[in-house]
């Protein structure tokens, strides 16, 4: 056996492995992640397995033999690497680009270093040598003498730029054992622009329900008796699951434990972190990548060193480099950004749960309207199940929801986007000085084409996804390939008003303002969330009660609480219905749920208005009912027939060239391939290949794609079938000037 093995895995050239050979007696211990030492030139050098294969890259009499596994390795480094050794086999990407992803600090960044001139303990020395100082009129050391026998610290550039000291005149009182330079490292803080020092820690202790309590008991309750495992907490919103965790971490942290908490969205940072802050002080950190590269190297600094017990963050927080792990959270755990959408395409559930193992934690898992596949889990045993279904805050109960046919309304003469429901309460708010939200949902707007009169969309007839329309006229369903051109007029209702659908929130702030000009209105999108501190900043004057209607896209729905919010209105809540998506039912539910949930969660009732062309939806119902058992039922009947996530399992292929001939030819010979792998492997027999076919975006930054899914029923046959064709692709000429990507089980269509 051979090993592929990693120098310096702190250098950023992760791409560099060496191969060495693995002695008979020391096979047993050479496993990815283990730390090793090695001849290396003409001395010993120490580095990682990253890699193992049972042939050599070069001359066999050239590979020399690891001279020992190290039994007291750097624990953290041991565990991230193989934790990015099972990325790279589960999800699909080389070891190096695994490696980049689960190394939080990918190249040493300038660490900004705090030094402070202090006295040394004996006065009486600084005082003879302040008299000395006078005496030869050394009038520097003089000035700097008398401040520090009044304030016994001075900062560095305090003495050097104030007081106009040179750095030789403290060295000099430095040999002569009159002061000390006392150096720390002054860590870059992302939180000082949002957080005021004297909340911290200051937090009022919980108060658990009896149902948060029980929660909170087993959990560690199990802890206690050694038994770790994944929890799912399905509570409506409002229904107190950040309470929950509070609680729970209080006592991890009590433990010496440390732990991961991830929030989908670096919107809800602000508002998480404030209750984090008050609670355990400055002991709370965050990573995003709003942060600099110099304020995220400090963070993880301070998290390997020891000295902070919680991290906050988006997906890429997960691999903080804590060493006492002992809790992972994953708030909104049904959102599709814990997936990554960049190579490796790896869902940070499935990698919580892997490093949980490796480290021996426990994993939490909270929403409102929890993925299929963690629900399907939680329903057979394989999580640990929790509801809770009312709300928290005494008094309040989820809102009151109002489905608009917005078909009825174009019938009834209202053009407007607002429905004459929503204009009539959002008068009401106004006069009363309460709160509303606007969101639109824009997920999969612009691909589908519906008629405006009756709300029919053009489906694919095979598959039961809209069609997505292309600039050559052409429908094409995404999924099998289906095309018909696009129609000049409804074939439902025969209507003329027929084109692909799309409207953006900057237009919708344009029309309240004309609507509602005495309202003081804020938007938040990709557009007006630029800046660095842009999230919070409307937030927080949102929070202030500082405008009446807040508008925005998706992030506005997302884990947000403002008691003072009583209205919310969902413009056009079937667009995402329309997404070239199996997850399409899924994305709009889960978008509705959450957004009706922002209403009513103080003492004062909510009410939400969903406007919709498909009220009927089975999507739309069970949201405007809040009921996601009935909604999980229906869905994954659907699933189950057409073999979709979590009833089966798919395998996209991404084939990518700059010329189309390329990405054609490359993406037909995989498919050849595959269809002979699958036809000679006992495993893959029931594997169904679909395509190749162009991808939505079909032709992005001068690149050709196409596509390719294959899907199974057991996972671990498209993981073979992923090893075979990445072996093909690196061995064949053919894929010289083409990119491949693979994604198990995508979150968003192509």
């Amino acid at each position: 056996m051979y090993a592929d093995i990693i120098i310096d895995i702190s250098s950023g050239q992760l791409d560099k492995t060496y191969q060495y050979r693995i002695p008979e007696r020391l096979a047993e211990k050479a496993v990815i992640g283990a730390l090793v030492t090695i001849p290396f030139g003409a001395s010993e050098r120490k580095g990682y397995i990253v890699g193992l294969s049972e042939e050599p890259k070069i001359e066999e009499e050239r590979i020399k033999p690891i001279r020992r596994v190290e039994e007291k390795g750097e624990v953290i480094e041991s565990q991230m690497i193989e934790l990015a050794y099972f990325i790279r086999e589960n999800f699909g990407a080389t070891m190096n680009a695994a490696l980049h992803t689960v190394l939080p600090v990918k190249k040493q960044v300038r660490q900004v270093v705090k030094k402070t001139v202090v006295l040394t303990e004996n006065s009486d020395v600084a005082r003879d040598a302040l008299s000395e100082a006078v005496r030869k009129k050394h009038v520097a050391k003089e000035r700097l003498l008398k401040e520090l026998l009044q304030e016994r610290a001075l900062a560095w550039n305090i003495v050097t730029e104030k007081l106009a000291v040179s750095a030789a005149t403290i060295q000099s009182l430095e040999k002569a054992g009159v002061v000390k330079v006392r150096e720390e490292t002054d860590y870059r803080n992302p939180m000082e622009h949002m957080l005021p020092a004297e909340a911290a820690g200051k937090a009022e202790p919980l108060h658990l329900n009896e149902s948060q309590q029980l929660i909170h008991d087993t959990v560690l309750r199990d802890w206690e008796s050694g038994e770790r495992k994944t929890y799912l907490i399905h509570g409506v919103t409002g229904s107190g699951k950040t309470e929950v965790y509070l609680s729970v971490i209080e006592e991890f942290v009590k433990r010496g434990r440390q732990v991961i908490m991830l929030i989908p969205e670096i919107a809800l940072t602000y508002q998480t972190v404030l209750r984090f802050y008050h609670r355990f002080g400055e002991r709370v950190s965050i990573l995003n990548s709003r942060m600099s590269a110099g304020e995220r190297y400090d963070q993880s600094l301070r998290a390997k060193r020891g000295e902070i017990d919680i991290m906050i963050g988006p997906r890429s927080a997960l691999f903080t480099p804590f060493e006492r792990l002992g809790l992972i959270i994953i708030d909104e755990e049904h959102e599709s950004s814990y997936k990554s959408e960049m190579p490796p395409k790896y869902h940070a559930r499935e990698v919580a749960v892997k490093r949980a193992g490796l480290c021996g934690a426990s994993v939490i898992l909270g929403s409102a309207t929890p993925s299929l596949e963690a629900y399907e889990r939680a329903r057979t045993g394989e999580y640990t199940l929790f509801t809770l279904d009312k709300r928290a805050v005494s008094g309040a109960v989820l809102p009151q929801v109002e489905v608009v046919d917005l078909r009825e309304e174009l019938k009834a003469g209202n053009r407007s986007i607002f429905s004459r429901s929503l204009q009539e309460k959002l008068s009401k708010r106004l006069l009363r000085g309460e709160q509303s939200m606007l969101f639109l949902n824009r997920r999969g707007y612009a691909g589908f084409v519906s008629c405006r009169s009756c709300g029919h969309v053009m489906k694919c007839p095979h598959c039961d996804i809209s069609m997505t329309a292309h600039d050559n006229g052409m429908l094409v369903c995404h999924y099998c390939g289906e095309k018909q051109p696009k129609p000049a007029t409804c074939p439902v209702c025969g209507s003329k008003y027929i084109a692909a659908f799309g409207t953006g929130t900057q237009k919708i702030e344009e029309l309240v303002k004309k609507t509602f000009p005495a309202a003081r209105v804020l938007r938040m999108d990709a557009d007006t969330t630029k800046k660095k501190e842009s999230y919070e900043e409307i937030l927080s004057a949102f929070s202030c009660g500082e405008a009446d209607i807040l508008i925005g896209t998706q992030m506005i729905v997302k884990g947000h609480d403002f008691p003072n919010v009583t209205l919310v209105g969902i413009l056009a809540a079937d667009l995402s219905l329309n997404a070239s998506d199996y997850r399409a039912s899924e994305r709009t539910f889960e978008l509705l749920a959450q957004a009706a949930g922002r209403a009513g969660r103080g003492r004062k009732a909510g009410e939400v208005v969903i406007q919709t062309y498909q009220p009927e939806h089975y999507a739309v119902r069970a949201a405007a009912k809040q009921d996601y058992v009935q909604f999980f039922e229906q869905e994954l009947s659907y699933r189950q027939a057409l073999s979709y996530p979590p009833a089966g399992h798919i395998l996209a292929l991404l084939v990518s060239s700059a010329k189309e001939e390329n990405a054609d030819a490359a993406a037909a010979l995989l498919g050849s391939m595959a269809k002979q792998y699958i036809g000679r492997e006992q495993e893959q027999r029931e594997t169904a290949i679909i395509g190749p076919v162009p991808a939505t975006l079909a032709k992005a930054s001068d690149m050709y794609r196409r596509m390719l899914y294959f899907k199974q029923e057991k996972y671990p046959a498209l993981v073979a079938l992923k090893n075979f064709l990445e072996g093909y692709i690196v061995y064949s000429e053919h894929f010289k000037n083409v990119g491949v990507q693979f994604d198990f089980d995508p979150m968003n269509g192509y």
